[in-house]
């Protein structure tokens, strides 16, 4: 099915507290997206699709379950991701460290363009590429790679005036989740200790399963009131100070994507809230959010051997994929 704006509710969240959840969704008035150097109009949405598929399916398919239960499967993950950005024309740099009990080498990798205007002013949009040793991980983290390898092929013209910075993270599942050895945690603690200022991190964490057959899920009942019923939107997640972020990136990837964009911005009880790489970046005092299709309050191949390419929806990953883009011209234009 074709998503479309007209399928979604138009009326902007309001800030919304809760005696019993304290939940606040993001809802500050939308504001004008600063021009981009190619209008998202002009994005063909099928080009995005077919390449997203292309590499969710050589991740989960041709490799597999990608952890360090299975090290060759994620050294394959990790060349092929660095493969993938040589050949836009990138040059990866490595982050390496190693992870007990037996000091395994893993490593991040990292890509940027160094803004022309503001170079020290850092937009950094993340994703994981490895998965729980079990499963082929198409839409757990496939789809966030895909993401982040797409929007480096659409920023490549783009004559950003902030450094945008592209990395790929190791090490998110267990057992190294919320752990010191997380890849992304690696990454912000050393970036807090250079003195990075990183003014807005983006969390590519499951992007692709879209179905508006299923009931959406929630954390809370109540929140069923606030958001919609139908698993076909995709969410902007953050924690209270990075409220005025959350908003606008979902404000502007309502303008970017031919997709439903609702939001959150809470306390961090809220369970899923920090599930992802965005919390490694919290810990260390920088805003960030997640952008996600909810993941197991959705999809019931969460973590599972069912987790494959066939089960995701790459025409409304593309849209997704669009709206991310939409967010990195505002974030680049804003003051």
């Amino acid at each position: 099915m074709r998503y479309t704006r007209a399928m979604r509710r138009t009326s902007p969240l309001r800030l919304v507290t809760t005696a019993a959840a304290l939940v606040c969704m993001a809802g500050l008035a939308a504001a004008p997206a600063k021009e981009a150097s190619m209008p998202t109009s002009d994005i063909p949405s099928a080009t995005i699709a077919e390449r997203g598929r292309a590499i969710v399916e050589h991740l989960a398919g041709t490799i597999g379950p990608r952890s360090l239960s299975q090290p060759a499967s994620l050294e394959q993950a990790a060349l092929y991701i660095e493969e993938r950005f040589a050949e836009l024309g990138y040059t990866v740099e490595r982050q390496p460290y190693k992870v007990p009990p037996v000091e395994r080498p893993v490593r991040n990798l990292i890509v940027e363009k160094t803004g022309r205007d503001k170079p020290k002013e850092i937009i950094l949009f993340g994703a994981h590429y490895d998965t729980v040793p079990t499963t082929p991980g198409a839409d757990d983290n496939a789809s966030g790679v895909a993401g982040l390898l797409e929007l480096a092929r659409l920023l490549k013209p783009y004559a950003n005036r902030r450094t945008i910075r592209l990395v790929a993270f190791t090490c998110e599942e267990p057992p190294y989740f919320k752990s010191r050895w997380m890849g992304s945690r690696v990454y912000a603690r050393e970036a807090r200790r250079r003195g990075d200022d990183i003014i807005a991190m983006v969390s590519l964490e499951m992007i692709g399963f879209f179905d508006e057959s299923i009931a959406q899920g929630f954390p809370l009942p109540l929140m069923r009131y606030f958001y919609p019923n139908t698993a076909d939107f995709v969410g902007v997640v953050g924690n209270i100070s990075s409220r005025r972020l959350v908003t606008k990136i979902r404000n502007a990837m309502r303008q970017g994507g031919d997709i439903g964009v609702e939001s959150i911005a809470t306390v961090k009880f809220l369970p899923g809230l920090d599930w992802s790489d965005h919390g490694s970046f919290w810990r260390v005092g920088y805003e960030a959010v997640m952008i996600t299709d909810t993941a197991f309050y959705r999809s019931r191949h969460y973590h599972s051997y069912s987790d494959t390419p066939e089960t995701l929806n790459y025409e409304a990953f593309a849209e997704v994929v669009k709206g991310l883009y939409q967010a990195v011209v505002e974030l680049d234009g804003g003051k």
